[in-house]
């Protein structure tokens, strides 16, 4: 028997807990790969702005702006364990963007949901991994205050899965791959291999994650017959949304399908 696949994401999306979001993420991405769900067109005829948005918090952590976020030196066994439980949230948020993506927008490509279930599972392994070395330290998920800036951004393009591929993956998680150098520097100042060896993990798996965030921004800007890097200045104008910190990383924006006049473009800022 086949299943409703938006019924499945629907409930990973809602569940507020974090041993199975991460759980129900992997498994519907084996049953994607199984092939147990029904043909995603059969059950698609919804506009985006019906498609309730759904996201469980857990009960921790305490979610607050991001300037309330404690910032922590990484010299100290507490500052290492905050640094690595904001990138824990990152990803455990991530999972709910992947779902989102599949979840909110319908009528697609069928390989649109077999790329973005997929990422939903990567994130729930990156999840994994850092909460797995977090509790090595002797703290847990949920141990410092987190801010939910990703999310908003979602909310933000919920009903238009053009901008949401623009915002979300391809702006906002990019800038992760900005941040990750740095942080890799700090970490391995301190001697703490284990957490860079991770790092490296999930870099390599987010420069894929953006890269299909380029793929999907640029297919529908083919679609709606818009020129893509034009078109990706203009969101972030219009949603707000914070330009890519300097220094980039470049080589791992190339990488996700950046090029070189917009990079250029974007440490200008020119809109």
């Amino acid at each position: 028997m086949t299943e409703n696949l938006f019924h499945r994401l629907q409930a990973a999306l809602a569940s507020p807990d974090i041993d199975q979001k991460p759980l129900l993420a992997t498994r519907i991405f084996d049953d994607w790969r199984a092939n147990k769900f029904a043909a995603v067109d059969a059950v698609a005829d919804v506009a985006a702005l019906e498609v309730p948005l759904v996201h469980g918090l857990p009960a921790r952590p305490e979610i607050v702006f991001g300037s309330k976020v404690p910032r922590r030196s990484p010299a100290t066994p507490e500052g290492r364990a905050a640094l690595l439980h904001a990138v824990a949230h990152i990803e455990y948020a991530a999972i709910d963007l992947a779902l989102d993506h599949a979840f909110r927008f319908r009528r697609q490509p069928r390989d649109y949901y077999a790329d973005w279930l997929r990422v939903a599972a990567d994130e729930a392994r990156h999840f994994g991994l850092l909460r797995g070395y977090l509790q090595t330290l002797g703290y847990d998920y949920g141990d410092f205050p987190a801010h939910d800036s990703l999310w908003q951004m979602a909310v933000k393009t919920k009903d238009d899965v053009l901008s949401r591929m623009a915002i979300v993956p391809r702006l906002m998680e990019a800038r992760g791959l900005d941040a990750t150098p740095p942080i890799r520097a700090k970490l391995l100042q301190v001697g703490d291999h284990e957490a860079v060896r991770i790092l490296d993990i999930i870099l390599n798996d987010e420069i894929t994650h953006v890269a299909l965030g380029d793929k999907w921004f640029r297919y529908f800007c083919v679609d709606k017959e818009v020129d893509p890097e034009t078109k990706y200045r203009e969101l972030i104008v219009r949603y707000k949304a914070p330009w890519p910190a300097l220094p980039m990383n470049e080589a791992a924006r190339r990488s996700a399908g950046f090029s070189d006049g917009e990079l250029q473009r974007l440490a200008q800022r020119i809109p």
